[in-house]
């Protein structure tokens, strides 16, 4: 089966989760998942997002140990895996999924239109976290537009309305039409600091000598690298997707320190 497809399964039962959980919350009193993916609680188990946990304890300037630790297994897997919560999980990338399958079927993949910088990413961290220290207010909290996804779900099912930071979703969606995950790949400081977490990954995409340098695996990066040219780098989010293109079967995904090939 293909990488591409197992991630596809992968990103919808995750929105599932955060799609169903407010209605078995509200309706049932079935409270054993409770939260999204910024904070989600799965019985007595308690997920933070590192971002969102970082910028709890720089604007409070406290140490709150139930929160360090709720933290610690999402910072584990961006160790291990690098930014497989960006490809794999994010409910924007389950969006953006939809809507490029449902876009492929009217018009082909056109060339991005806008093309930045990728330090931009590390801008967009840097200085989002300095602001919230600023204005002493977790910024992405309120408007990560993964956290917004199943903020807005819960808001319709608790008060049968959307908040007005909704928008920001729709925008990220937008950008998608002029670039091929431009938020993802340019704007996103939870991806940049995944992508930090992650620099030394032990999981990586890797060639081998039957390489031919067609460039078909760089037409299929969501994020705009080059993996013919071995450009795996920490921007890379471990999605599979060149490995599925390539026509010689050139790539794979490989534990590094080993030669265990999946």
């Amino acid at each position: 089966m293909r990488i591409s497809t197992v991630r596809f399964w992968i990103l919808s039962f995750a929105f599932l989760i955060i799609l169903v959980n407010p209605f078995l919350n509200y309706y049932f009193h079935f409270t054993f998942i409770q939260g999204w993916y910024q904070s989600i609680a799965i019985g007595k188990l308690w997920f933070v997002s590192p971002l969102e946990g970082l910028e709890a304890i720089l604007v409070s300037k406290t140490l709150y140990l139930p929160l360090i630790i709720a933290m610690l297994i999402p910072i584990l897997v961006a160790l291990f895996l690098g930014r497989v919560f960006c490809s794999w999980i994010c409910p924007i990338s389950f969006f953006s999924e939809l809507m490029e399958r449902g876009l492929s079927l009217f018009v082909k993949r056109r060339k991005d239109i806008l093309v930045v910088p990728r330090w931009l990413l590390w801008f967009s961290l840097v200085g989002e976290l300095l602001f919230s220290m600023i204005i002493a207010a977790p910024i992405f909290v309120f408007l990560s537009p993964p956290g917004l996804v199943g903020r807005e779900i819960m808001m319709w099912v608790f008060f049968k309305r959307f908040a007005i930071e909704g928008v920001v979703v729709i925008v990220v969606m937008f950008l998608n039409l002029l670039t091929r995950r431009f938020f993802c790949r340019y704007l996103c400081p939870l991806g940049a600091l995944l992508a930090f977490i992650g620099s030394k990954r032990r999981l990586r995409i890797a060639k081998d000598d039957n390489c031919v340098n067609c460039g078909v695996c760089d037409r299929s990066c969501p994020l705009g690298l080059n993996p013919s040219s071995g450009d795996f780098s920490h921007y890379c989010w471990n999605c599979g997707e060149c490995i599925d293109t390539c026509p010689k079967k050139a790539l794979s995904f490989v534990w590094l320190g080993t030669d265990r090939r999946c």
